[in-house]
């Protein structure tokens, strides 16, 4: 049987973050496969880390591909934004927190691309009138990234069901970043 690369990401990402010490074994366990395995994937567990964080910076993209944050009215695009993204916000989550992967020159300038993208979504948003303009668009990036990371902390410990993440991220979001006359 074939051990699908993503699915042993996405089981470290789920016990990592509740225990970021879980030793190899442990995460092993928790993907369904031995530690020989696991280690015939990723050599150590700083490999596996870059490779989470490698994982996450590209469905990060994708979901700004998807949602295609350049294009038609800001809000609507912070809506679409969210509707693609948050499937991933544990993954996000987990990249927020680890703060070993900013050791890491490929996954910082990964990030920067990333935030420099949703940055200029809402730079555009506040030309257009659509966003407060008195808060830097750097910062509503980064208020953005922090309530994404949390609905993944939420959602991953039960405090936030699945269905409610999207609305609870725009909602939130949006009511403090859209400009009111």
């Amino acid at each position: 049987m074939a051990t699908d690369r993503d699915t042993v990401l996405l089981a470290a990402v789920g016990l990592l973050s509740r225990q970021p010490t879980a030793a190899m074994d442990e995460i092993a366990r928790a993907a369904g496969i031995s530690r020989a395995t696991l280690h015939r994937l990723f050599p150590g567990r700083d490999a596996l880390l870059h490779e989470i964080a490698t994982f996450a910076l590209q469905r990060m993209e994708a979901a700004l591909d998807t949602a295609a944050v350049d294009e038609g009215d800001p809000v609507e695009a912070v809506r679409r934004l969210a509707d693609a993204i948050i499937p991933d916000a544990e993954l996000v989550a987990f990249l927020s927190g680890e703060s070993k992967l900013f050791e890491d020159d490929t996954i910082t300038d990964g990030w920067d691309r990333i935030d420099a993208r949703v940055a200029a979504l809402f730079l555009r948003g506040q030309q257009s009138g659509a966003f407060r303009i008195e808060l830097p668009s750097s910062w509503l990036s980064e208020a953005f990234f922090a309530l994404l990371a949390g609905v993944g902390w939420a959602v991953q410990d039960g405090r936030l069901a699945v269905r409610d993440s999207t609305r609870a991220l725009t909602e939130l979001f949006l009511g403090g970043a859209v400009r009111r006359d």
